[in-house]
């Protein structure tokens, strides 16, 4: 039972905090400092449980996303979606596949989370104060249709640093969007788009390796983790599509910030006992 409620909270965790340029992967990491299952099926769990999130994307955008409706104009510009979304992906895939191993094996740890919640935080408002001082400046890309394929494959390039726990795919993807001319809304559109086959490679790629793991038990508590987060990231989805319409990213900025000083400052009292 305690496996389940592990599961519920590490479920709410992510759906909150995926699509939010803070961090899922970095508040994942910090929460299993104090609640996690064993090292192995923890890294499958909070992989997993993340394509429950992706899911929720899936459903909020369907009608954005479903390219065989009988409307064939309509249709032929949900394919260039996905393509957009495929070239974005590449640069993930390939060094997703050259070196995840070993960023799991060096990165994935509280202080790396720390120091790119500051950079991260500090970055976000340097851009948006950027884009408060260029206010009357047009922005080149206001929806996805403008989007070229060369600024997709860019947009992807960046996504790479979210590797790199503590950065943040979304919020790498949204600023990166932004300083390549992106609106706010188109940026956090292509972040959800790109999000899509991201993480259901690197689900898939976590599932086979870690296959030799699973029960009917471990099943069961990956699918609690999975619907929760599903149903807590379509809140989610809603409030920031909802919340880009009028706000900038800076409250994320200074979120970021602040919780980067105290997990270094909570780990530096438990490390030297100051």
């Amino acid at each position: 039972m305690f496996n389940y409620l592990i599961a519920v909270i590490l479920g709410v965790v992510e759906g909150f905090t995926e699509f939010l340029p803070i961090s899922s992967t970095g508040h994942l990491i910090l929460v299993n400092q104090f609640i996690a299952f064993d090292k192995n099926f923890t890294l499958l769990f909070d992989i997993v449980i993340q394509l429950g999130a992706i899911l929720a994307v899936v459903v909020y955008f369907w009608k954005r996303l479903w390219p065989f409706s009988s409307d064939k104009a309509k249709n032929k510009e949900i394919w260039a979606i996905w393509f957009k979304t495929l070239v974005g992906v590449l640069p993930a895939i390939i060094l997703g596949a050259l070196f995840a191993s070993k960023i799991e094996d060096k990165l994935f740890n509280p202080w790396t989370v720390a120091i790119a919640l500051l950079i991260g935080g500090i970055i976000i408002l340097s851009v948006e104060a950027h884009e408060k001082r260029a206010t009357n400046a047009p922005i080149r890309i206001n929806t996805i249709k403008e989007l070229s394929f060369k600024t997709a494959f860019f947009i992807g390039l960046i996504q790479c640093l979210s590797m790199i726990p503590g950065t943040s795919r979304s919020g790498a993807t949204i600023i990166g969007a932004m300083v390549l001319g992106a609106s706010r809304i188109v940026a956090a559109e292509f972040s959800f788009f790109l999000a899509i086959p991201t993480m259901v490679a690197a689900t898939a790629w976590s599932l086979f390796k870690y296959r030799a793991l699973l029960n009917f038990s471990q099943i069961s508590v990956l699918a609690v983790g999975f619907i929760v987060s599903f149903l807590v990231a379509l809140v989610v989805i809603k409030f920031l599509m909802n919340y880009v319409q009028k706000n900038n990213f800076k409250i994320f900025g200074w979120y970021r910030i602040i919780l980067g000083i105290i997990i270094i400052g909570y780990f530096l009292v438990k490390l030297y006992g100051l």
